[in-house]
Order: structure tokens, then sequence, then C-alpha cells
């Protein structure tokens, strides 16, 4: 695989792929005001979200957990997680997928806008 930019745009907002190898994938997604990403998990994979701008509340499982600009949250493998923007502008965050495969086929989707 290669570094390449593909920019894929959904309801909800778009993502970019700024790293695509087979270590790990690096994807910068921006989110809508007031939309949420589908309810969803991984089983080849785990996540590292970084909020580079905007607002975030996170459901990791059982909890919600509020961002802004500069903090981060990490998703294990298997738990159920979806990001959802409450602000105004655009939310903006980096995430950061490693382990041992990172198509999209690996999306099991429990909640779906």
């Amino acid at each position: 695989m290669t570094d390449y930019y593909q920019e894929d745009h959904r309801s909800w907002g778009y993502f970019l792929v700024l790293s695509d190898q087979p270590d790990h994938k690096v994807k910068r997604i921006v989110v809508y005001p007031g939309h949420r990403l589908s309810l969803q998990r991984h089983k080849q994979r785990t996540e590292h979200w970084f909020i580079v701008d905007g607002e975030a509340i996170v459901t990791r499982d059982d909890e919600n957990v509020k961002l802004s600009g500069g903090q981060a949250i990490d998703i294990p493998q298997q738990a159920w997680h979806r990001v959802k923007n409450p602000g105004k502008r655009n939310l903006v965050l980096i995430e950061i997928q490693t382990g041992k495969y990172f198509g999209e086929d690996d999306i099991e989707r429990k909640e779906d806008d």
C-alpha cells in the first residue's frame, strides 16, 4: 500500500485518507454540526482519535465523553463507538488506526442515522 489522499463524502461530513500502510491507517475526519457517525465496532483494529478543532461527544461502549480541540481518546478493539458534533462549526479529528486489517468491511454497525 502507499500514501495518498482519498476523499470520501458522506451525509455526516467527509474524510480524507492521509496514510494507508500495512501497519496503520490515518484519516482526517470532518463532521458537520449536529451530525454523528454510525454506532460501530471493529474486530481487527484499534483507533486513536485526536480532536483538532470543534466539539465532540464520543460514545465508547456505555460512556459518553466530551472532548474539544487538543484532546484525544482511544477506542479499543470490539468497543462500540461513535462521534457526534454537538457544536455550531465543523468538528475536525485525526483518526489513527492500528492493527492487522483496515478495510471498511471490518465495520460492524449497530445503529445508523
